[in-house]
């Protein structure tokens, strides 16, 4: 039985899950309960062998409007003196990346449908998908600029290595709007469809195409990547031949050139 929640709607079919923001009412503006159990709900489809591929969408009609503001009597706590005060809030902050770091630590693509609006801490959590869709209708901000505070919880570190840098700067220093087509031109969103509907039949098709590989060869792919970015050519290809000597399962390859021999579907194991 899949785990329920407050804020996300879970839901599993053909290897693919889906996972929904599920506070329409509010935007899907993003609650305590909401951080935690971001990283609750990911590290529960990290653990489980039969999810192969994960989309991560927003019930309602945005995806997600960014930190509910009503957090932030919970993050400036009554604590009289400045340094407690501070290193309270570091571990408020540290713990907040670490909810949306569950994302990116996921063994397996997570692929953000995003439709409407997302600004704030929706950036940050759609910088740690694997790949990003959208509506036509979709705008991304780097909303923290307009209410006085430095965006901490991922996208200053994780979109300059997805978009231009100064396109990155232009965003974080305005907060103005990026259109979904103007995402998609400068590489932070790999495909623009018509509407929420388009936008979630076909994601969910590419996560079931994902779904059809083999999960190891997949693992592997993500695991390389992610390692790659944040170090040397050099680095990356040494981890990869350490990486294969160990972990590349001869049944899955068996299996796959038999099916491409055969004319056929390839069957893996979970």
């Amino acid at each position: 039985m899949l785990p329920r929640y407050e804020t996300l709607d879970l839901s599993v079919e053909n290897h693919v899950a889906t996972v929904a923001l599920n506070r329409p009412d509010k935007a899907n503006s993003m609650n305590l309960a909401m951080w935690n159990e971001l990283q609750a709900c990911f590290e529960y489809l990290d653990e489980e062998p039969s999810v192969r591929a994960v989309v991560l969408a927003g019930n309602g009609k945005h995806f997600c409007a960014g930190l509910d503001l009503a957090m932030f009597g919970d993050l400036t706590q009554e604590i009289a003196d400045p340094a407690r005060r501070a290193e309270q809030l570091r571990k408020t902050i540290l713990r907040l990346q670490g909810n949306l770091n569950a994302i990116e630590n996921c063994r397996v693509p997570v692929l953000a449908a995003i439709h409407n609006t997302c600004i704030g801490g929706g950036v940050d959590m759609t910088c740690c998908a694997d790949m990003r869709y959208a509506s036509a209708d979709a705008f991304f901000s780097i909303r923290e600029i307009d209410i006085g505070m430095t965006a901490d919880v991922g996208t200053l570190q994780r979109l300059p290595r997805i978009i231009p840098d100064g396109v990155v700067r232009e965003l974080a220093y305005t907060g103005r709007n990026m259109d979904a087509d103007e995402a998609c031109s400068m590489g932070f969103i790999n495909r623009v469809f018509e509407d929420r509907e388009t936008l979630l039949r076909e994601v969910t098709a590419i996560a079931h195409r994902i779904a059809e590989k083999s999960p190891l060869a997949v693992r592997g792919s993500k695991e390389m990547l992610l390692y790659s970015r944040d170090h040397s050519v050099a680095e990356g290809l040494n981890y990869i031949a350490t990486w294969n000597a160990g972990m590349m399962s001869q049944l899955d390859l068996q299996e796959g050139v038999l099916a491409q021999m055969e004319k056929r579907k390839a069957h893996y194991e979970d």
